[in-house]
C-alpha cells in the first residue's frame, strides 16, 4: 500500500506551472501538501531529519572511513511494488567485451498474438561506484505497465574494480545488443529510449552522444533523471553553480544546505569527488563521454526529458544541459520537482514526485513516433 494519498498525486498530474531559468522554460512540480516557498516536501524533511540523527550517531561510533562495500550496502531505499497488472520477468546474462552484464527484463501481461512495444533500458545510479537494479526494479516495473513498453534493467560494470570507460562501454554494448535483437525481444526498434538516475543519468546522456556521434541511429529518446552531466565543478562557461540560485527559506536553511553537497564546488577541487574513483588513468574530465555538457555539440540527438530535484546540488547542471539541448535543437522537456532531494525516484510509493516521475515517462514512451 502507497504511503500518500492519491489525491496528492492528482496534485501533481495537473501541475503545468513553469518558469524560465538559464534561457530554458522548465516545468515545475509543486509540492502537493505544502504551497510555501522555500520549504521542503514534508516527506523529505522527515526523511532528511532521521538520515541526520543516523548520521550524528555513526560519526560518535566509528574511528574510520567506510569502505567501499560499506558505502555500497547504504545506497539505495526500500520503495513499494505499485503494479496492477502481471509483470513478467525474464533474465539474461551476456559478456560484452571480458565484462559480464546482468540484464533482468519487464515484460507487462501479454494478450494473444504477437506484440511489438517499445523497448526502455533503464541505468541504475550509485555514483559509479554502486547502486544496484535491484533498487529500482519497482520503478522499472510499473514504467512496463504505464508505458505497454519492454524495460531492461542493466546490472553494469561498477569503480573501483573497473573504472572509466568499463561501465559505459557494457551499457552502450548492451544497447547494441537489444537494438540488434529487437525482433525477439517483442520490441519495436524505432522505439527504442534509455534512462537512468545520477550517474546512471550520465552513461545514458553520453550512450546518447555516442550513438548520434557514430550514426547508429538507434536511440529516439533519453529519460535522464537527475543526471551527473559534468564532474568539473568550477566555472566551466557553460556552467556556474550558485547557491543564490536556490530557494531557501530561514526555518529550514541548515538541513537544506546539507542536501546539496552533489556537484557543489569544493575549495581547492576542480573535479566532483564523486567522479574519483570512476576516473583512475588521468582521463580528461571535458571529454564529452565522462561530461556530456560539454559536447562541442548536441545538435541531433534524441528526443530528452530531464527531471531534476529542487534541492540537489545537480539540478543546475541539469536544467543548463536542457538549455543546451533546446539551444541545439533538440526536443527537450525540463521538470524541477520541487521540495525534494537527489534521489528521490528511489522512493516510489513512499514519494507522490516517484510515481508523477514513472507516469511522465511513460507518457513520452507512449507517443513516440
Amino acid at each position: 500500500m502507497i504511503k500518500y494519498s492519491e489525491a496528492l498525486s492528482e496534485t501533481l498530474k495537473k501541475d503545468k506551472t513553469s518558469l524560465k531559468m538559464y534561457g530554458v522554460d522548465i516545468q515545475t512540480k509543486c509540492i502537493p501538501d505544502e504551497p510555501r516557498k522555500g520549504y521542503m516536501d514534508p516527506r523529505q524533511l522527515e526523511l532528511n531529519k532521521q538520515e541526520a540523527n543516523l548520521f550524528a550517531n555513526d560519526a560518535k561510533n566509528q574511528q574510520k572511513q567506510d569502505g567501499i562495500e560499506e558505502i555500497r550496502k547504504k545506497m539505495g531505499f526500500p520503495n513499494l511494488n505499485m503494479n496492477t497488472v502481471e509483470i513478467h520477468t525474464k533474465y539474461e546474462e551476456h559478456n560484452f567485451d571480458g565484462n559480464v552484464v546482468k540484464i533482468w527484463i519487464y515484460y507487462p501481461r501479454k494478450p494473444e498474438g504477437k506484440i511489438i512495444r517499445p523497448g526502455f533500458i533503464f541505468i541504475h545510479g550509485g555514483a559509479w561506484i554502486g547502486g544496484t537494479p535491484f533498487t529500482v526494479e519497482n520503478p522499472c516495473r510499473l514504467l512496463a505497465e504505464r508505458a505497454d513498453c519492454v524495460v531492461f534493467n542493466l546490472d553494469y560494470s561498477l569503480a573501483p574494480e573497473k573504472p572509466y570507460p568499463n561501465g559505459l562501454n557494457d551499457c552502450f554494448n548492451t544497447l547494441k545488443y537489444i537494438y540488434a535483437n529487437a525482433e525477439r525481444f517483442g520490441v519495436d526498434k524505432n522505439k527504442i529510449g534509455i534512462g537512468g538516475d545520477s550517474a546512471g543519468g550520465n552513461i545514458s546522456a553520453v550512450c546518447a552522444l555516442k550513438d548520434k556521434e557514430l550514426g547508429t541511429g538507434m536511440l529516439k529518446y533519453q529519460a535522464l533523471i537527475y543526471p551527473v552531466v559534468t564532474v568539473i565543478t568550477s566555472d566551466t562557461g557553460d556552467y556556474k553553480w550558485r547557491i543564490e540560485d536556490y530557494d531557501i527559506c530561514d526555518e529550514q536553511k541548515a538541513i537544506i544546505d546539507a542536501s546539496l553537497s552533489l556537484g557543489r564546488p569544493r575549495r581547492g577541487s576542480v573535479l566532483d569527488e564523486m567522479a574519483i574513483p570512476y576516473l583512475q588513468h588521468g582521463e580528461d574530465p571535458s571529454n564529452p563521454y565522462i561530461s556530456p555538457l560539454l559536447a562541442h555539440t548536441h545538435n541531433g540527438l534524441c528526443k530528452a526529458l530531464i527531471a531534476v530535484a529542487e534541492y540537489d546540488g545537480l539540478r543546475i547542471q541539469g536544467e543548463i544541459y536542457g538549455e543546451k539541448l533546446k539551444e541545439a535543437g533538440v526536443v527537450t522537456r525540463v521538470i524541477r520537482y520541487k521540495g525534494v532531494n537527489h534521489a528521490f525516484f528511489d522512493k516510489l510509493g513512499v514519494f507522490p514526485q516517484a510515481e508523477d516521475l514513472v507516469q511522465e515517462i511513460a507518457n513520452d514512451l507512449r507517443s513516440l513516433n
